[in-house]
């Protein structure tokens, strides 16, 4: 089981690969003058303190973000990915103490003229996500609801250009068959946007299953990318590892984390477990 509060997360290892590629997704998107929408069903409380509170009692960001941070042999997508959170936290060489969500990874990349539609649950995650936000005006909208629901009806999105982030807990088993819902749901109405799903790596069996039942979606081009930092415990207790199933990839990706992994498992990997998963389908 995984807490649904991220706060006790913020900045480990998972948090690393998916806003690493995160922030490659939207610079990608940004190459191009035509303004898009960054969609986010599971956007989190926004911000996370991580020298206080709920972060602290685990502080997995220690071997998470931490473990980056004071490096300058940094791969381009690893120094990219750094580069929002220092700023996050003030300065370019600033002590790490907080540490930025999902909406806020994306939110400086964004232009002007671009979207960000965010949805979160979590009543007390809802009003710090609103507090985060609170002078974007008309750029960001925060909806007190299902994402997965939610997403139905912003798509297709009115410039016809989206990235969409999906990452629930996974607290219950049945988040696994509603990702896989709702992107079908997502592709019958919008086949040309950018899918980015997170998903855990634990010893459950609907985890193993499910880039497996991504891969037979109707896509003509996936990436998947993994990180696992240890091996399985043997209580099958705990998160060992993470991946990105990502729905029409941009065609750089690929070749960035050919590059970025293997350096993540070099620093982030904790025993002799440590390894990656990287694997496509190009149109």
């Amino acid at each position: 089981m995984l807490s649904y509060r991220h706060a006790f997360h913020a900045g480990n290892h998972a948090d690393v690969l998916k806003h690493l590629i995160l922030v490659q997704l939207v610079k990608y998107l940004t190459q191009k003058d035509k303004a898009f929408w960054y969609i986010d069903t599971h956007a989190g409380a926004g911000a996370y303190a991580l020298d206080a509170g709920q972060a602290l009692k685990l502080a997995e960001y220690r071997d998470g973000v931490g473990r980056l941070w004071g490096r300058d042999d940094l791969p381009p997508a690893v120094a990219d990915y750094l580069a929002q959170v220092r700023a996050f936290n003030g300065a370019a060489k600033s002590v790490l103490r907080r540490y930025p969500g999902s909406p806020l990874i994306a939110a400086p990349l964004l232009r002007a003229d671009d979207r960000s539609r965010l949805f979160e649950l979590h009543p007390t995650d809802v009003r710090n996500l609103q507090a985060a936000f609170a002078d974007a005006g008309r750029r960001v909208t925060i909806d007190a609801g299902d994402g997965f629901d939610g997403l139905k009806a912003l798509l297709p999105p009115a410039p016809r250009r989206a990235l969409t982030l999906i990452d629930p807990p996974y607290e219950e088993k049945r988040d696994y068959e509603r990702v896989v819902i709702a992107l079908r749901d997502a592709l019958e109405r919008f086949s040309t946007g950018i899918y980015a799903v997170w998903y855990p790596q634990l010893t459950r069996r609907e985890s193993h299953e499910l880039p497996e039942r991504l891969k037979r979606l109707p896509v003509k081009s996936w990436l998947h990318a993994a990180l696992r930092v240890n091996t399985p415990s043997s209580d099958g207790f705990g998160m060992h590892g993470s991946g990105l199933f990502i729905l029409n990839p941009p065609w750089t990706l690929h070749a960035q984390l050919q590059e970025t992994l293997p350096y993540l498992v070099e620093h982030l990997g904790r025993d002799e477990g440590a390894g990656f998963i990287l694997e496509q389908l190009a149109e």
